[in-house]
C-alpha cells in the first residue's frame, strides 16, 4: 500500500517513514503543502498522513483542495496542534482522523489500517478470498488455515489484489501500490511476484486478463 506522508520536520518525518516502511507501506514523503498538493494530483495513494503547520501551504488548505476535487482519500492529520478548535477545524475540513504529537507509532499504524479498511467499505479487519486469509494487523497470511510465508513485496501485492477483489488491476496500478519514489523497479517485477504468489497460493488464485492486467480468480 502506498502512503503519502506530509511532514516538514526532517527528523520526525524520517522516523515515521522508516516505521511505516517496516509495516510494509510504500511511503512518499514531501515536506511542504504545495508539494503535497502536486503529489495528490499526480499519484494514487491508499491514505495520507498530513501535518498542519507546513511551509508554502497550510495542511488545512491542502485538505480542503483535495476534498473540493471530490477526492475521498483517507486523511489522518498528525500535528502538534492539540486544541479543540484545531481538531474541529481539521475534521470539518475533511480529515478522517486526528492524532496529536507526540504519538505512538503503533497507534498510527493501527489508525491507518482502520481508515483504509473503512475506505474499502469493510468492517472486518481481515481480507479473504478462496481460502486465503490476510490479517493486516499481524501481516499473517494463511491458506486453508495453514500459514503462508511471503516476502514484503509478495505480501503488498496480495494485499492490493485482495483490497480490489472485483477489479482488474493494471501493471502500472500495481507498481504504484508497491513502490515509493526512488525505489527501482524491474521491467517484469510485477510478473515475478504474481508468479511467486501463484506458486504459494495456487495457480488459479490470480488470473491474467490479457491486455489489461491481473485479477483474483474465481472463489469457487
Amino acid at each position: 500500500m502506498r502512503i503519502l506522508l506530509v511532514e516538514d520536520d526532517s527528523l520526525l518525518g524520517d522516523g515515521i517513514r522508516a516505521g511505516l516502511k517496516l509495516a510494509d507501506y510504500a511511503v512518499d514523503w514531501v515536506r511542504d503543502g504545495e508539494a503535497a498538493r502536486l503529489a495528490l494530483l499526480d499519484h494514487a495513494y491508499q491514505a495520507c498522513v498530513l501535518d498542519l503547520g507546513l511551509p508554502k501551504r497550510d495542511g488545512v488548505a491542502v485538505l480542503k483542495d483535495l476534498r473540493q476535487r471530490g477526492n475521498h482519500l483517507p486523511v489522518l492529520i498528525l500535528t502538534a496542534r492539540d486544541s479543540s478548535a484545531d481538531k474541529i477545524a481539521g475534521l470539518d475540513a475533511g480529515a478522517d482522523d486526528y492524532l496529536t504529537k507526540p504519538f505512538d507509532l503503533l497507534e498510527l499504524q493501527a489508525r491507518l489500517r482502520a481508515l483504509i479498511r473503512r475506505a474499502r467499505g469493510s468492517a472486518t479487519p481481515t481480507l479473504e478470498h478462496a481460502g486465503v486469509v490476510l490479517e493486516p494487523a499481524t501481516k499473517r497470511v494463511t491458506r486453508d488455515g495453514k500459514p503462508v510465508t511471503l516476502s514484503a513485496r509478495e505480501y503488498a501485492l496480495l494485499h492490493d489484489l485482495l483490497s480490489h477483489q472485483t477489479h482488474i488491476r493494471t501493471r502500472s496500478q500495481l507498481e504504484e501500490s508497491l513502490y515509493a519514489w526512488g525505489e527501482e523497479t524491474g521491467s517484469n517485477t510485477v510478473e515475478v511476484y504474481v508468479h511467486h504468489l501463484r506458486r504459494k497460493l495456487g495457480a488459479d488464485f490470480i488470473r491474467t486478463v490479457r491486455g489489461l492486467g491481473y485479477q483474483l480468480g474465481d472463489s469457487a
